[in-house]
């Protein structure tokens, strides 16, 4: 899986709340709700989907068969035949499909309940054999709870009442004599009620899904209508994410649990436990319920295999193989299939399981996860929803460099060096300097110079910073060589092979760990690299000489060490005119050209924004305006603006 990299521009609009490119409410229409009316439509939602029950889970069940049946719908489609006949037949196949299937499963429920006196025996000696010896201390502790819990309900049971009568017998007991139930219009309402009900949510989920086959480009229009013309690429960006997240996502899910439940029921039937068929498709219907489903439809063939067989070898091979074809699906296959298409985190499964259980019982419990995903797509597309993907979505709530610099301020450098490892396991050290650390540096610097930052962080932070810089320094280039992107070495031209450079620091300690890592960098491509301490800098400036060979990188983080970034390259100009000059703004968010004109200095003419761009800018001869610059950096002559 690839790695997310987020530039310093990704998360300046990520903390600066501007909705998404493709968000189907404008950016400056999009104002945040206030707590009170939020928690009153919150209240209201909640409520009507509890007590709209009736028409809402025959409504959220036929949305799910036709997400499943429309492929189907429309490759039948392109026969010839209408669309009408069409939908109509494929209802009837997949209902007439379910009603067989229903009528199996109740025939089999009938014939284990017709068999369970056959199995008491067998039950009866597993039993016995899981009592405690009577030697044991917990069979004493067990036979000492007994028997203070009698006394405690003989001490608490009412004393028996006098006889009376003069023949000392004690008092009669009336008897009532009750019509039998099959006598009573009683029996009607608990045999057929229920029976009523199913009836009742099949015929609306069947209406529903109907007209939804049949109206779909119609309901699609009507949505579009709602949301208002003014938003058609983004509305139909969502619906097609929509429906081509949902659909595969069904599609595959029916096809995995489908192939789940007559694996699980070859297992019976090989075994020798009494109605395969019926263990194969409680599984299969099972397994539509998150994490639970699967233990649930292990405890039925495992009680059978109990009961029927006199051992437990059985019972034993049972459970390790629904153990074991639980881990190869639930960890191989569907992270393979769908595992990527969902979007949702485990945890939010969860969540949305135990939710969806208790507002609408065991149908929200196989209705969760679909519902969950429409609930992340409205965070995607609507920015006043967008809680919605943070909280329910996997992927990665805070950008790397965020993660890092925030690891550090908690002062948990293990942590923080985890995320440096699990970005540096896929991507090299400079990539890892240009998107990680040194965009962290930079919100340390923002957060020090507002006050936000004390001193004790500040030097922890730097410290820890410095540390992992030494580290990965000592380290062999090709253990962090993993990306696929091409190395510094491989496009490095010759004239960096002992070529003296300076790398100085424009104003403090963040500045002196970017030149750090430049040096480290130009270090290992062979260059003659001399690293000026922030104390050194007025004594080692003496030093700098001009040469083809020789160049000088000053190394600042703005916007904060501009003024400093001017005096000394003003400095270092005047001193050497001729020297390879190359300015550094790390991470610059602006356009370079407007930066330079900011600093108000003349004659600048190489700026780079990243360590990759200052080493291929070192490496092209000073003043070759034919050649394309990288990207990140500009080459081109700045008149003074008020020097």
């Amino acid at each position: 899986m690839e790695s997310y990299q987020a530039k310093p521009s990704d998360f300046s609009a990520t903390w600066s709340g501007a909705p998404p490119p493709n968000s189907l409410i404008p950016s400056n229409t999009a104002a945040p709700l206030s707590r009170l009316p939020t928690l009153i439509a919150v209240c209201a939602v909640l409520v009507g989907l509890f007590f709209g029950r009736p028409v809402l889970i025959p409504l959220a069940l036929a949305m799910v068969f036709a997400f499943v049946l429309a492929p189907l719908v429309g490759w039948l489609e392109k026969s010839r035949m209408g669309r009408a006949p069409v939908v109509v037949a494929v209802l009837l196949l997949v209902f007439a499909l379910l009603g067989s299937l229903g009528w199996i499963v109740t025939g089999q429920l009938a014939g284990i309940v017709d068999q369970l006196p056959s199995y008491q025996s067998n039950i009866r000696d597993k039993i016995r054999s899981l009592r405690l010896p009577n030697s044991s201390r917990l069979r004493t502790a067990s036979n000492t709870v007994s028997a203070i819990g009698k006394e405690i309900s003989a001490a608490s049971a009412p004393e028996a009442e006098p006889k009376t009568g003069k023949s000392g017998g004690s008092r009669p007991i009336p008897i009532q004599v009750t019509p039998p139930p099959t006598e009573s219009p009683q029996f009607l309402k608990t045999v057929i009620g229920p029976l009523a009900g199913v009836v009742e949510t099949s015929a609306m989920v069947t209406i529903f899904t109907l007209f939804m086959l049949l109206k779909r480009e119609d309901l699609r229009n009507r949505l579009i209508r709602l949301v208002g013309t003014g938003h058609l690429h983004s509305v139909t960006q969502a619906l097609d994410d929509a429906s081509t997240r949902l659909s595969r996502y069904l599609l595959f899910l029916f096809l995995v649990n489908m192939g789940y439940g007559i694996l699980c029921g070859l297992i019976a039937y090989a075994i020798g436990i009494p109605h395969a068929l019926l263990w194969g498709v409680l599984s299969g219907l099972l397994r539509f319920i998150p994490y639970i489903g699967t233990l649930i439809a292990a405890v039925f063939p495992l009680f059978m295999a109990i009961a029927v067989f006199p051992g437990w070898s059985q019972a034993v091979l049972v459970f390790g193989l629904f153990v074991v074809l639980e881990l190869v699906i639930g960890n191989v296959l569907e992270p393979w299939l769908y595992g990527a298409h969902t979007g949702i985190s485990s945890f939010a499964i969860v969540v949305s399981a135990v939710f969806w259980a208790i507002l609408w019982g065991p149908i929200g419990l196989i209705l969760s996860t679909p519902l969950t995903v429409c609930l992340l797509l409205l965070g995607r597309y609507v920015p006043q929803l967008k809680f919605l993907e943070v909280l329910l979505g996997d992927e990665p709530v805070l950008p790397v460099e965020a993660h890092f610099y925030q690891r550090l301020l908690a002062l948990d450098q293990e942590e923080a060096r985890e995320v440096a490892e699990a970005y540096l396991k896929e991507r090299r050290v400079d990539e890892f300097y240009d998107s990680v650390l040194i965009p962290a540096l930079v919100l340390a610097q923002r957060d020090r110079h507002a006050s936000a930052l004390d001193e004790e962080k500040s030097n922890f932070i730097f410290q820890s910073a410095r540390e992992l810089i030494e580290e990965l320094g000592e380290r062999a280039p090709e253990e962090s060589a993993s990306s696929d992107e091409p190395a510094l070495s491989d496009a490095r031209p010759e004239a960096l092979a002992g070529m003296r450079i300076f790398c100085i620091p424009a104003m403090d300690d963040a500045d002196e760990l970017v030149a750090m890592m430049l040096a480290q960098l130009l270090t290992r491509l062979g260059c003659d690299v001399r690293q000026i301490p922030t104390e050194g800098r007025a004594t080692m400036l003496a030093e700098i000489t001009e040469g083809p060979s020789c160049a000088v990188v000053i190394s600042a983080l703005p916007p904060f060490a501009f003024g400093p970034t001017r005096a000394l390259y003003r400095r270092v100009a005047q001193g050497s005119p001729n020297l390879n000059l190359i300015l550094g703004l790390w991470s610059l968010e602006e356009n370079v050209a407007k930066a330079a004109e900011r600093l108000g200095l003349r004659g600048i003419n190489r700026v780079a924004t990243s360590l990759q761009d200052a080493v291929l800018l070192l490496g092209q001869p000073k003043g070759s305006g034919n050649q394309t610059p990288p990207s990140g950096m500009v080459e081109q002559e700045v008149g003074a603006a008020n020097p």
